[in-house]
């Protein structure tokens, strides 16, 4: 039977002391400065990252959702940071919190949102051991229609275009150098925690042209979402393709586009049309609507 959340309050408060249900540790955080949850506080996405250190790499998951998808995706869960108005539904949700013996920390909400920096709304953090990204050469090898970002920068498009991917039929995404981080918090949040499992690889050293000219070893066709006057619609374009293609859409950062050394090496260029007056999509609903044309019709 899982205790009332109030009982686990009143025992932890009085006795100021953790308490264990079922194996796990479960304690009451009553400030923001407690070292306990250093993690959720005090450190930055590049501290997070340690790239010293791989292995010690964190990431920080919010909802019960990504919660949940984190957990059926085997990543390991460092710890679990609730609102203490949500602990009995937390232990009620998840009850396989106890099998690892992750520790569960709750805290009121005024305390929980001095600890996020925000006012938290969905009440349910945890920290995380990082999820490595596939090598370049492996994803390439694995992966049949993949979406390729050069150069954004906004991670809630970063986490949309995740989500869109899984959703629509692409089976990895490829970075850029300079690409946004897919495992910051408000990606994998937005991205409804898909970014933790979905395969992708970030390209290093010189871009584009070793990346592309490793695109062509592998017989992948390229083709650039640009809104550029002259080009194709993007059903036409997709109706040129042959049915076992291997296809690689190319998208562009949210105020420039792509590149001019991007585009010289695509194989082809595509456009949604748009109504008079509007030269583009929001790179996010842009992707979705190409994952659409170009993988979910196939399947």
């Amino acid at each position: 039977m899982v205790p009332k959340a109030w009982e686990l309050r009143e025992t932890a408060i009085h006795s100021m002391s953790t308490t264990r249900i079922r194996n796990i540790a479960i304690t009451c955080i009553r400030t923001a400065s407690d070292p306990q949850i250093t993690p959720y506080v005090e450190l930055s996405g590049k501290q997070l990252k340690n790239r010293l250190n791989p292995k010690d790499a964190l990431v920080i998951l919010e909802s019960l959702n990504v919660l949940r998808f984190a957990l059926e995706s085997g990543v390991k869960l460092v710890s679990v940071l609730v609102d203490a108005r949500h602990l009995e539904r937390l232990l009620e949700q998840l009850p396989q919190l106890g099998e690892g013996g992750v520790p569960i920390y709750y805290a009121q909400r005024e305390v929980l949102s001095a600890i996020a920096g925000i006012d938290v709304t969905r009440g349910y953090l945890a920290c995380a051991k990082r999820p490595h990204p596939l090598g370049m050469d492996e994803l390439l090898s694995l992966a049949r229609r993949i979406i390729v970002l050069e150069g954004l920068t906004d991670v809630s498009n970063v986490g949309a275009i995740f989500r869109s991917c899984v959703a629509l039929g692409a089976d990895g995404i490829v970075l850029s150098p300079e690409c946004a981080d897919p495992l910051n918090r408000r990606a994998i949040r937005v991205s409804m925690g898909t970014t933790l499992r979905f395969p992708w690889a970030r390209a290093e050293g010189p871009w584009p042209k070793p990346f592309f000219a490793a695109l062509r070893r592998r017989d992948f066709r390229t083709v650039a979402l640009t809104p550029e006057e002259g080009v194709g619609p993007i059903d036409a374009v997709a109706g040129e393709l042959g049915a076992d293609e291997r296809i690689a859409l190319v998208l562009g950062s949210e105020g420039w586009g792509l590149s001019r050394a991007v585009l010289d090496a695509c194989d082809s260029k595509a456009t949604i049309t748009m109504a008079e007056g509007i030269d583009s999509l929001n790179v996010a609903a842009a992707s979705a609507l190409a994952c659409w044309e170009f993988f979910a019709k196939r399947r």
